[in-house]
């Protein structure tokens, strides 16, 4: 798998993760803070994040597509995915432990690869 194809494949999971968050926040959000995303002012904060990663998957989907740069997209969505990683690891067991984990596992790697596509991407840019 290639660069291009490995932003397409995390870009089409934010998209997945946004769409669950912003369609059933309540279903997708207890799994990572537990019952507490049943509660209405939670689903608010939950939609919103669904909203944000959803656009940010679809900004590096049409980048892509349409040959644009796409670094400040994924750079984006590290960012995002470091703070959700963040949040996560302060709220401490405040979060149910094998959400927290799971997430802990899933932004980190998600920046981490985000980071490296940008930086990847930028340079194949610079070849063509």
């Amino acid at each position: 798998m290639d660069a291009r194809q490995a932003a397409l494949a995390l870009a089409r999971g934010r998209i997945a993760f946004g769409a669950a968050f912003l369609l059933a926040p309540g279903l997708a959000g207890r799994m990572w803070i537990g019952d507490d995303a049943k509660r209405g002012a939670a689903k608010v904060a939950l939609r919103a994040l669904g909203a944000r990663d959803l656009a940010l998957g679809l900004g590096v989907v049409i980048a892509l597509d349409r040959g644009a740069p796409v670094r400040g997209w994924l750079e984006a969505g590290a960012l995002a995915d470091t703070a959700d990683f963040a949040g996560s690891l302060i709220a401490g067991d405040s979060i149910p432990e094998t959400a927290r984990r799971g997430t802990l596992a899933i932004a980190g790697g998600s920046a981490a690869a985000g980071v490296a596509l940008a930086r990847a991407l930028d340079e194949a840019s610079d070849v063509y």
